[in-house]
């Protein structure tokens, strides 16, 4: 059995999803898996779950929702018979899986081993940061509710993604691999138009398939849209990309090129 966060929150188990249908119970089962092999206080999950809100028997309510939850979860045991993964425990609940069984985990280690990787072995930093990213099926905890717990861990998540894939373009520059790496970043560009290192590596890669002109319009481009939306100019790391490029510095050439700045 694995829990998925990354994108609607659901049980996946014989290769199947299956989805939770109560708003509450799948906000409580996102909160606990956040913190899986850990206590979530009942405090923390009526903030969750109620953002504040007074109810009358909090623990009476939470109560109904565990056992919900239970229910839902103990239709795909991940041990032996007779064993719940959802316990109550002093002052809380507890969700009694690995780690590893949250997708959202797995995606994070994938990611920190890719990162790791890529300046000494890039060919295995692609491999690691694919399948970190190939976990991914929408927006982070895209169901779960507006709890603060929920809410901060999808933006955190939702960055990491972006990061992750940062790296794994600057990986397919590095085996020269940068066809495909274009027509990632081209995407990426359409999709994150503010987000300067995706424009700065993207013209890196253009520069070194012969497309010059492309990369300093890209630039110009973005230099507009960031005027007109947020009234600034590109980073200084974003104007020193286009500096390389304008006099052809030999430094775009070296592995180095790609680093993070």
């Amino acid at each position: 059995m694995h829990i998925n966060v990354l994108g609607p929150v659901s049980v996946a188990a014989d290769g199947k999803h299956h989805g939770i249908q109560s708003n509450k119970v799948r906000a409580m089962l996102a909160t606990l898996a956040l913190d899986a092999g850990r206590a979530v206080s009942h405090a923390d999950l009526a903030d969750e779950l109620w953002a504040g809100r007074p109810l009358g028997n909090t623990r009476n309510a939470l109560q109904a929702h565990a056992t919900r939850l239970r229910k839902a979860l103990d239709r795909h045991p991940p041990g032996r018979r007779g064993t719940t993964v959802l316990r109550a425990v002093r002052g809380g609940y507890l969700l009694d899986v690995p780690p590893a069984c949250v997708d959202g985990n797995r995606f994070l280690d994938l990611a920190t081993r890719g990162a790791a990787a890529l300046s000494v072995h890039p060919e295995r930093a692609i491999e690691l940061l694919q399948a970190g990213l190939e976990l991914w099926q929408g927006p982070a905890l895209l169901d779960a509710g507006d709890g603060l717990r929920c809410r901060g861990a999808a933006a955190l998540f939702d960055e990491r993604r972006l990061t992750a894939w940062e790296d794994l373009v600057r990986a397919r520059i590095a085996v020269e691999d940068t066809s495909r790496a274009v027509a990632e970043l081209r995407r990426l560009v359409a999709q994150h138009p503010l987000r300067e290192r995706f424009c700065e590596l993207l013209m890196l890669a253009l520069y070194r398939t012969g497309r010059q002109a492309d990369a300093l319009e890209l630039f110009h481009a973005t230099r507009r849209r960031l005027d007109e939306e947020l009234g600034v100019r590109p980073g200084i790391v974003l104007q020193r990309r286009h500096t390389e490029i304008l006099s052809q510095d030999p430094a775009l050439s070296l592995s180095t090129a790609t680093a993070a700045p």
